[in-house]
């Protein structure tokens, strides 16, 4: 249909128990030896839209499909965001 989502205050999400020291994001340098690992809250310090892409695109299809269907998806950190001319409408949950 061609809708997009606009995710606005990101970096205000907030995990329960002990998640913050245990969850760890993994990634590869592609060299041999290269994995690397970083707890979310450093994670969300650096980044704090990361761990919310991450999220939704583990929920999406893992191939072209999912892909495509992320680029119509937008975080922002926080409450300000450039689609404000485009009239966006909030959804009420």
């Amino acid at each position: 249909m061609g809708d997009k989502v606009i995710v606005i205050n990101a970096g205000k999400i907030r995990v329960t128990g002990r998640k913050a020291q245990d969850k760890i994001y993994y990634r590869h340098t592609g060299y041999p030896g290269g994995l690397k690992q970083e707890p979310y809250f450093k994670v969300a310090k650096r980044k704090p839209t990361f761990p919310l892409e991450h999220a939704i695109k583990g929920m999406l299809p893992h191939g072209p499909l999912g892909r495509k269907c992320f680029q119509n998806v937008k975080v922002y950190a926080g409450s300000d965001h450039p689609h404000v001319a485009q009239n966006p409408q909030e959804l009420k949950l």
